[in-house]
């Protein structure tokens, strides 16, 4: 039976429950796992200072992944080992487009979200990252820095419609994902989760064979797909069911409990 040395799990309906919290008996196999010399990280759609909070609620303390994979950061120092971000014109193309077309916009600069609109798609997104926000209507006077990542929030079938629209605008440097039906992300095309999940694999020197990748929605696919074992939730969407290795109970019933006590915590 493989060894696993290295889990990464995707936290929104996958390691959280549906009212955004833990269970006692998952944070316990995971302070066993990581007792046994695992490295348990996060690897989330979110922004560092958000997944940051919940990495440290649950006893996490090697670098997390973020942003879909485009930053691995250490929790304890903030030190920064993979970066990746949307070049700046790509970043405004897709701002003219949405201000043309009248849809919502947000961009992540220097680990702060900027919002073109106000309005309730923002206040909902910062009140489930639990992060503050800044809005600034105008691109030209966003602060000095990369864009990290870029999201538009709309309506499922809409964003259905947009992705083909805007793949051929943003180009091959830049990956176009979702991670809920409402959120169409843009990042660049190596900041995805598979290839951080390579970058952290090969950091501590751990084969690929060893690994373990957890998620539930499709920009999960590249990491469930580069992992040794790539993990489905029962509530994935169903094409990421149809292609990992393994499906495990939902995000509700401590998927990441039973991934851990069935492939990786030694009796």
């Amino acid at each position: 039976m493989t060894e696993y040395k290295l889990v990464a799990m995707d936290l929104d309906d996958t390691l959280l429950r549906d009212d955004l919290s833990v269970s006692e008996a998952t944070k316990a196999a995971m302070a066993k796992a990581i007792a046994q010399g695992v490295h348990l990280t996060i690897a989330t759609g979110r922004m560092f200072a958000s997944a940051k909070q919940v990495a440290e609620q649950v006893g996490i303390n090697v670098p997390i992944i973020t942003y879909q994979g485009s930053l691995i950061r250490n929790l304890l120092d903030s030190q920064v080992l993979y970066e990746r971000f949307v070049p700046k014109e790509t970043a405004r193309l897709l701002y003219e487009y949405t201000r043309e077309h009248g849809l919502y916009l947000q961009t992540y600069i220097n680990d702060r979200l900027y919002a073109f609109d106000d309005g309730e798609k923002l206040v909902a997104y910062a009140k489930q990252s639990n992060i503050p926000y800044n809005v600034e209507p105008e691109f030209d006077r966003l602060p000095e820095g990369h864009h990290t990542k870029l999201m538009i929030i709309d309506a499922p079938e809409r964003l259905q419609e947009l992705a083909p629209i805007l793949r051929p605008l943003v180009g091959e440097d830049v990956h176009v994902t979702t991670s809920k039906p409402n959120y169409l992300e843009f990042i660049h095309r190596e900041g995805t989760k598979g290839h951080a999940l390579r970058f952290l694999a090969s950091h501590y020197g751990i084969p690929m064979e060893q690994t373990i990748a957890i998620g539930d929605a499709w920009n999960d696919r590249e990491m469930i797909e580069a992992a040794g074992l790539g993990v489905a939730m029962a509530n994935a969407v169903p094409a990421l069911r149809e292609i990992a290795d393994y499906v495990t109970l939902s995000n509700n019933e401590d998927g990441v409990r039973h991934v851990l006590e069935k492939f990786v915590l030694k009796a």
